[in-house]
């Protein structure tokens, strides 16, 4: 299955790579030219996104956003890159045009695509607003003048050019739209899990194409990480199956502790540690409350 999986890969990249060989790559998008950013908001969203323990090595005292720990995935190992303002090696040389253009569409400046294991696909309901913010947040990063390694990719994955067949067939910009039959704290807890917080990229299934399977967005299945072993379904009958409450679970993304007093392991530990735990109450509430209502 395997070598059949990388064979219809490299049979597809060969006609992407002739074609997309003979377009112009360069991209932007469109933003709002009269949008002023939060610095304060934007640090608050960086936190709770995961921008700063993706791309920022903690473990090994790496300066923040100069560069994130190795992933191991199936495909091969993924480094998040610097995100510092250094105009080289980090986003100091981006216009905020492009930097919305890379989170919202995946592309970067010169239009290349980007591997999902940046969740772009889940970054893309961000509002114009959160852009804003966030850049004005990253625009206070303190530039490092440090690369960060290169992915190290098994084939046909290494072949970037190949992504364009995988937005094509997985990914669609889109805005997050609040439910007018729902609460305020329904559609915050949606917009939070749905894109800043991107809940379903762990605890989602997903195809032999690492696509998350939009039907069963919280089901749970294999982590796609070295040594996770299986994530678990966070939908409201498996969460309230296993005793869960809206407090308990909003409680246990502020502190780490489940409702039987263990604590959160592995990635979901640094989920806590590094992001939820930063989250205001009533952020943790509205996710609670969103997720305890899922199928």
């Amino acid at each position: 299955m395997r070598r059949l999986l990388v064979a219809t890969l490299g049979g597809l990249l060969l006609v992407v790579i002739t074609w997309h060989s003979t377009r112009s790559t360069a991209v932007s998008e469109d933003f709002p030219a009269n949008l002023t950013g939060d610095v304060a908001k934007g640090a608050y969203l960086a936190r709770a996104s995961g921008c700063i323990a993706c791309h920022t090595d903690l473990e090994q005292g790496g300066a923040p956003l100069a560069g994130g720990p190795p992933l191991v995935t199936p495909f091969g190992t993924f480094y998040a890159p610097n995100l510092t303002t250094d105009k080289h090696h980090g986003i100091g040389g981006w216009s905020i045009e492009q930097f919305a253009q890379a989170v919202r569409q995946g592309k970067s400046p010169q239009g290349e695509r980007y591997y999902p294991a940046f969740p772009y696909t889940f970054y893309t309901r961000l509002s114009d607003q959160d852009i804003a913010d966030l850049w004005a947040a990253f625009s206070t990063v303190p530039p490092v003048p440090m690369a960060a390694p290169q992915h190290q990719l098994d084939f046909p994955y290494n072949l970037r050019q190949g992504l364009i067949v995988w937005q094509s067939l997985f990914f669609t910009e889109d805005r997050f739209q609040p439910r007018p039959d729902k609460t305020a704290s329904y559609n915050r807890g949606a917009y939070l899990v749905e894109s800043v917080t991107h809940c379903a990229a762990c605890h989602g299934s997903r195809n032999v194409f690492a696509a998350l399977d939009s039907e069963r967005p919280f089901s749970g299945g294999q982590s796609l990480l070295q040594g996770e072993g299986k994530v678990p379904a966070i939908t409201a009958a498996a969460l309230s199956g296993k005793g869960w409450t809206e407090q308990d679970l909003a409680y246990a993304l502020q502190v780490g502790l489940k409702h039987d007093g263990d604590a959160f392991g592995g990635s979901m530990g640094e989920v806590v540690r590094y992001g939820t735990a930063f989250m205001r109450k009533q952020d943790l509430q509205a996710i609670a409350h969103y997720l305890m209502q899922q199928k």
